[in-house]
């Protein structure tokens, strides 16, 4: 299978740059894969797709103040994109440009911040170390001199007080709780705590996962066969009283929704790793594409993704790879807003 099986055209002006004035107002459209039917609603419609028979699966990771900016001794500007947190104050990262560092630069972030540059892989990735005030949390500093991990797709004429202002409050989902993701949870990103609230009145059980979204998420797929693409690794986490759910909802013959890519191969991996799902903490490196046998997801909560991504090629897998097309080239049609700020569709 080719990786053009999975491109296709969409006009610029239809890549979101802002999220929606009210995040459960974003447009969703509406699969069923059975009947082959595509409709068109609001996200706040969820509330009439779910019911007592449904448990929903949310990736509660949080977005992290990933970029760095700063400048080397010689003035020069480097960014620093943290990818995963090692321990020791040691982070895997992505240096630009990386032609101008060297093993030992120190490239200062803020009066409290600096990061020194440790070891360069063959991958191009670096592992670097922060310098900060032992007495302060990292998270905390980076809340202060990081600034959000936008996807360079969206592209703005603001300042960086601006854009902060706003991402840091909408490029996270209303129930983000645990830091380590350096992208959103797309799919998430939708609700709000009144469609969570009504949806537990009609009886729809919601339990958390934890997938710290990374490269293995949005990386792109560069081979032209899908085969030979690699996925990087990702952490996740399942409590007890998430396996718990899940199992016992399985045997009730209930339907698990899973919200976002990250929820699934998070559920799927685990599946796969253990045969059951169960408490457990281990790293997902599940590439998703057709044709795949979900063992427990059954329905599917997820964003409109870019063409020849290892998202769009899972979605494929989970609804058909002509009927999912379709329903693109509907959405292009309908001028559906697409990528991170963009509007969903829910897959039944």
């Amino acid at each position: 299978m080719l990786t053009s099986d999975f491109d296709y055209d969409l006009p610029e002006n239809l890549i979101a740059q802002y999220p929606t004035k009210r995040r459960s107002a974003s447009r969703m459209m509406v699969l069923d894969k059975t009947k082959k039917e595509i409709d068109n609603k609001h996200f706040f419609d969820i509330v009439d797709y779910l019911g007592k028979d449904d448990v929903l699966i949310l990736n509660n990771t949080k977005v992290i103040p990933a970029r760095l900016l700063g400048k080397k001794l010689t003035g020069a500007n480097i960014e620093v994109f943290l990818l995963k947190n090692l321990g020791d104050r040691r982070w895997e990262a992505l240096v630009k440009p990386s032609k101008r560092v060297n093993v030992g630069n120190i490239i200062n972030i803020a009066d409290d911040l600096a990061v020194t540059t440790i070891e360069k892989s063959d991958s191009g990735k670096w592992i670097v170390e922060l310098m900060y005030d032992d007495s302060r949390d990292i998270y905390d500093v980076l809340a202060k001199d990081g600034h959000v991990p936008l996807p360079p797709y969206i592209e703005r004429k603001m300042t960086d007080e601006e854009l902060n202002n706003l991402d840091y409050s909408r490029y996270q989902t209303v129930y983000a709780k645990t830091a380590g993701s350096v992208a959103a949870p797309t799919a998430g990103l939708h609700f709000t705590q009144s469609v969570m609230k009504k949806l537990k009145e009609k009886g729809v059980q919601i339990a958390y996962v934890t997938l710290d979204v990374g490269l293995g998420t949005f990386r792109p797929v560069k081979c032209d066969n899908i085969l030979d693409h690699k996925m990087e690794t990702e952490s996740y986490h399942i409590s007890a009283k998430t396996a718990k759910i899940i199992n016992e909802a399985k045997a009730a013959g209930k339907k698990i929704v899973a919200v976002g890519t990250t929820s699934v191969r998070t559920l799927e991996t685990a599946y796969q790793q253990y045969g059951c799902i169960k408490k457990c903490d281990g790293t997902s490196q599940l590439f998703i594409y057709p044709p795949y046998e979900f063992k427990v997801v059954d329905k599917l909560i997820t964003n409109f993704h870019l063409p020849k991504s290892t998202l769009i090629m899972l979605v494929s897998a989970f609804a058909g790879k002509d009927f999912v097309f379709e329903a693109y080239k509907k959405a292009v049609e309908n001028e559906y807003r697409f990528y991170s700020y963009g509007d969903c569709m829910f897959i039944s």
